[in-house]
């Protein structure tokens, strides 16, 4: 038996709602199906689960929002009996012995992680009181330990009443900005976190990108736009595949130390029509073919612009990139989206007078740009680390 948990996707989130549920009690799973729709500051993005079983219980309703590693579900293995519903306790029992089980979206669980000295309130029971004016202290409380549940404000509210001055009006509860504003202060949260905590140093390289550029021409001739390669798969290939002789610029920095990944899954920065900017995972970037990788890109990025993403998109970048691609800008000074401990940046590439066995010629530079985390490489290793990618992106043919 395990417990679907509200899952962590990303350092500035804290907190997600529920919008809907993919599967029922009884359903079947896959590891990597996808159980529930979430939304935080960043959209909607469809939750994964990664054990295979029959899923037991729901135990968060549509609507509510919990904190992160809040259990949403509960998964048990295929043969295995379902789990009976806990019994209350003999101080609840002898109060209330013919009382129903709570609703599974009132659980103590949930209820647990309400701050001290408050009312005992489930989060729905919060939201429904507020959005009809009732005030929870004049509410007798039914759940787990007197807490005020929803049925209990359903119930006061059709003792109450008609008309606005039989209700002692409360004011709703501050609620964080949405969209693209909420967004915006989510990412400077984590950027704010990110210079404070993180002694960042940068590097810069120009690299020749003129072979690359070469190739891809005679790669895409005769290829319908929709199947043409375009530079940011070379530039997405190029970065994982140096990062195999670069290990410490691939993981995360908690609690204190480094925890290098075997995988590479470079985070791709995408910005959001609405305003904003995520940068989810491609998964094995290393090891995918050029064309498959490109697929990949286009994928994403349209789902991404859509608003629909998944939750191991979000988690399990281990570095990320960011290029401006046509915005116009020769280079770029990126920070590190925590626990990752590097980003790397690429400007648009540019012709240049470049030298070349003595002679100036004109070539397609692109300005590439490193910020590392101080405390797990260096100067030296990140300058090493860029001449690579430059070096694989005079050679494409290697990708």
């Amino acid at each position: 038996m395990g417990l679907f948990r509200m899952p962590s996707l990303g350092a500035d989130m804290e907190a997600g709602t529920l919008v809907e549920w993919l599967k029922k009690p009884g359903d079947k799973v896959a590891s990597g199906d996808i159980l529930a729709v979430v939304e935080t500051q960043k959209g909607a993005i469809e939750i994964e689960t990664f054990e295979a079983g029959v899923v037991d219980r729901l135990m968060t309703e549509v609507g509510q929002t919990v904190p992160v590693g809040t259990p949403l579900a509960m998964i048990r293995a295929e043969g295995e009996k379902a789990m009976p519903e806990p019994p209350l306790s003999p101080a609840m029992a002898k109060a209330s012995p013919a009382a129903p089980p709570a609703p599974v979206a009132e659980r103590p669980a949930v209820l647990a992680a309400l701050p001290s000295g408050e009312i005992k309130a489930s989060p729905a029971a919060r939201k429904f009181a507020a959005e009809h004016g009732l005030d929870l202290s004049g509410i007798e409380g039914s759940g787990p330990e007197g807490a005020v549940v929803f049925v209990d404000v359903e119930a006061a509210l059709r003792r109450a009443p008609a008309g606005p001055a039989a209700r002692t009006v409360v004011a709703p509860e501050p609620q964080k900005p949405s969209g693209p504003e909420g967004m915006r202060m989510a990412i400077a949260a984590a950027m704010a976190r990110s210079k404070r905590e993180i002694p960042h140093y940068y590097i810069g390289h120009a690299a020749d990108i003129t072979a690359s550029l070469d190739w891809l021409a005679a790669r895409n001739a005769d290829r319908a736009p929709a199947d043409r390669l375009l530079f940011g798969a070379l530039l997405l290939k190029a970065v994982a595949k140096a990062l195999r002789q670069f290990p410490e610029f691939n993981g995360f920095h908690r609690d204190g130390r480094f925890e290098p990944s075997r995988a590479i899954h470079v985070g791709m920065a995408v910005a959001l029509r609405g305003g904003g900017l995520i940068a989810p995972a491609i998964h094995d970037t290393d090891q995918l073919p050029l064309d498959r990788l490109m697929g990949q890109m286009r994928d994403l990025a349209n789902r991404v612009r859509a608003g629909r993403f998944r939750s191991s998109e979000m988690a399990d970048p281990t570095v990320t990139l960011t290029s401006l691609g046509e915005r116009g800008a020769d280079w770029v000074m990126p920070v590190i989206y925590p626990p990752q401990v590097a980003i790397l940046g690429a400007g648009t590439p540019a012709v240049e007078p470049w030298v070349v066995e003595g002679k100036v010629v004109p070539r397609q530079i692109c300005h590439l740009t490193l910020a590392a985390d101080h405390r797990v490489s260096d100067g030296h290793r990140g300058a090493l680390l860029l001449r690579a990618i430059a070096d694989l992106l005079r050679a494409p043919e290697q990708l």
